[in-house]
């Protein structure tokens, strides 16, 4: 069938500081950006196969669906946390 869910850590769905001082380790954000392309993938396999699926359950697949945008939309400011900030 699909994948089974998987767990969401906080750490996915906490608020980051903007200061510089409080900004992460590099390496850590990359680790943590790693992570979560590959939880994205995982998503998208599971909702091709569970949308397959004849007696499908659409609650189900929505909340997949939206899940992996939240995703997308986390990957997007972390990369953009590690673009370094240029003075114009």
């Amino acid at each position: 069938m699909y994948p089974p869910a998987r767990p969401h850590p906080a750490r996915y769905t906490r608020r980051v500081s903007t200061s510089r001082a409080a900004m992460p380790d590099p390496a850590e954000t990359a680790q943590l950006l790693a992570e979560l392309r590959q939880e994205h993938r995982d998503l998208d396999t599971a909702i091709n196969q569970l949308a397959s699926v004849l007696g499908r359950d659409e609650l189900q697949l929505t909340r997949l669906k939206k899940r992996k945008l939240l995703l997308k939309d986390h990957i997007a400011r972390l990369e953009s946390k590690l673009i370094p900030d240029l003075d114009a």
